[in-house]
């Protein structure tokens, strides 16, 4: 075999060798993107079936209930606009609370009920995440927007 020739296989064999690097890190990389939605997003049906995704807001008072056993709970995820029942077998964080934001991370169920695998809770009064803050702030403007339609054609209507 020439040198040339040599030379040839020998970028050909990186390449290919790169090329198998650059798929196993992007497979990789792909498989632990998970992607937030909120309530309503998941209720639009914008969230992936039969993958695991994150489902954030604000836990709706009221709305925890413990099984017997004693671990596992059920209770309503709200971004103020649409709610979403979550199941969560395990211990949930101590700074879990109704009223306060939380982020699950598992999958929706064929019954439209979410499977929780983990449950995180906020850390401070001041904390939400970005994208739970943003579904929360959406949903309060679209109700706003309502309510202004609905003044706006009640004063339409008044003889």
């Amino acid at each position: 075999m020439k040198p040339r020739h040599k030379r040839i296989a020998l970028i050909a064999g990186g390449l290919v060798v790169l090329a198998v690097v650059a798929t196993l890190v992007l497979r990789a990389f792909q498989s632990n993107l998970v992607f937030f939605y909120s309530p309503t997003q998941v209720a639009a049906g914008e969230a992936p079936k039969g993958k695991s995704f994150r489902i954030g807001g604000m836990v709706r008072e009221g709305s925890l209930e413990r099984a017997p056993d004693g671990i596992t709970v059920r209770f309503v995820v709200t971004d103020t606009d649409r709610d979403i029942t979550v199941t969560y077998r395990g211990i949930l964080p101590d700074l879990f609370r109704e009223g306060k934001g939380v982020v699950a991370h598992g999958r929706l169920g064929e019954d439209g009920v979410f499977a929780a695998s983990e449950v995180l809770a906020k850390h401070d009064e001041n904390y939400m995440p970005p994208e739970a803050a943003r579904a929360v702030g959406d949903a309060h403007e679209r109700a706003a927007a309502n309510r202004a339609a609905a003044e706006a054609a009640a004063r339409t209507v008044r003889p």
